[in-house]
């Protein structure tokens, strides 16, 4: 006996309707796909999908070649250690993330903005890179690629950059975040040193054109002031000069108790070398910060910038504080490459990856082997980062992109100081904890 027409065309329509309930969630995930579909269309930056068996893509955009390659390579290495150590071995074979090969893009930014902004465009331009560590110089950050990559959707996470402006109010680019410190923190640690342990009444500036050198200067100078300092110089070069004596020259009239340069090398070297040789200034203290910490200081300066000072972080307080720091990365490190730290961000970078790596956990759906990531959720789970235990410190992020709130800066006397080259066991002779909030008061 036949069914009556319409008993045919439910079935027929029920069958339909099942058929695609079972394709919409073949196509977003299944089991919660709608709603993974859901968070995509609503993502201004969409969601990047890394499929079964492909790696995801991660940028490193930092200063590898030319006079700051140090700087640029030992954070590279950084990221190289993490991705091993994905697997709990820090063996030399790089472990998976979620199952997924972790494949490095590794752009040179020649800490400059021309570079940044270069490099930036390049990787910008692959639509399957997820996220981005970098940049090593603030130059490279400030206005250019920090800005290219949250147009972009893109997350750059800086282990190296410490300029205030890339984390300022009103400058603050949204996808920009960074495990560094903020030199309103080292800027004013230095001003401490030469204040309280070097008794130094008056002091001068020399900064080059770059926003780190500028900004940290400037913080310096605005806290020795206001402990009592005399500021009897501020002076300016550029990167590109080698003859510094007629800024020294300028200096030595007023022969200052304190010089302070944080900018990069060779211009660091270059004035600690040429201030040495300079009768007036033979009794003032010398002094660089992160940016000349690398072993071009030594290379280039000799024995002439022997009991210079450098400010940096405290790498000492990141070997006493977690014992996987100094009792097996910077072992893998020396292994692995041949050599101790050339800079001293490498711990940074290292926690820069991870920390980015526990937010694709929390952020991406696993559908048979194949991701799929929202771009804004990935930015706002890493921003959450609280409390993270890291090589560098514990990170935790301010909705402006500053991690490293708290932070320990050293003063080393060179050449004893963390640094290839240097002696085995360095420490520092002055080391000061700040908040980013005492600082900035």
């Amino acid at each position: 006996m036949s069914r009556p027409r319409w008993v045919a065309f439910v079935a027929l329509l029920g069958a339909f309707m099942l058929a695609a309930a079972g394709c919409a969630n073949n196509d977003n995930g299944g089991g919660g796909g709608g709603a993974q579909a859901a968070d995509c269309n609503a993502d201004q930056f969409g969601c990047l999908t890394v499929g079964s068996g492909e790696p995801i893509k991660v940028g490193t955009l930092l200063s590898i070649t030319g006079d700051n390659r140090s700087l640029g390579v030992d954070s590279q290495r950084g990221v190289v250690l993490a991705v091993d150590n994905l697997d709990g071995k820090l063996d030399g074979k790089p472990g998976q993330l979620m199952g997924h090969n972790v494949e490095l893009v590794n752009t040179d930014e020649t800490c400059s903005k021309a570079g940044g902004q270069s490099g930036a465009t390049k990787l910008a331009a692959d639509p399957k890179l997820l996220s981005v560590i970098g940049t090593s110089c603030s130059s490279a950050a400030l206005g250019v690629a920090d800005t290219i990559f949250s147009k972009k959707g893109i997350l750059l996470i800086s282990p190296s950059n410490t300029g205030p402006s890339l984390t300022a109010e009103g400058q603050h680019q949204p996808f920009y975040l960074r495990t560094a410190h903020n030199d309103k923190i080292q800027g004013a640690v230095v001003a401490d040193f030469a204040t309280n342990k070097l008794q130094a009444k008056t002091a001068a500036t020399i900064h080059d054109e770059s926003p780190y050198s500028d900004g940290l200067a400037a913080v310096f100078r605005q806290v020795f002031e206001k402990q009592g300092g005399k500021i009897t110089n501020d002076e300016a070069v550029q990167s590109t000069d080698r003859d510094m004596k007629p800024v020294l020259n300028s200096i030595s009239q007023n022969k200052p108790d304190f010089i302070y340069y944080p900018a990069f090398n060779p211009v660091c070297a270059l004035i600690a070398k040429q201030g040495r040789a300079i009768p007036a200034l033979k009794d003032t203290a010398l002094m660089g910060s992160d940016g000349c910490a690398a072993p071009e200081y030594v290379q280039v300066g000799g024995k002439s910038v022997y009991g210079s000072w450098s400010s940096s972080p405290d790498v000492t307080a990141q070997t006493s504080n977690n014992a996987f720091y100094g009792q097996q990365f910077l072992p893998a490190y020396q292994k692995q490459f041949g050599e101790r730290p050339i800079s001293v961000f490498n711990a940074h970078a290292f926690d820069a990856f991870n920390i980015l790596a526990e937010a694709i956990k929390k952020t991406a759906t696993d559908d048979g082997g194949t991701l799929t990531i929202p771009r804004t959720k990935l930015k706002d789970e890493i921003f959450k980062t609280s409390n993270y235990k890291g090589l560098s410190g514990t990170l935790t992020c301010t909705p402006l992109g500053d991690c490293a709130t708290a932070v320990s800066i050293a003063v080393y006397k060179v050449p004893d100081w963390p640094i290839e080259g240097g002696t085995a066991n360095p420490k520092p002779v002055f080391t000061e904890t700040k908040t980013l909030q005492e600082a900035s008061a």
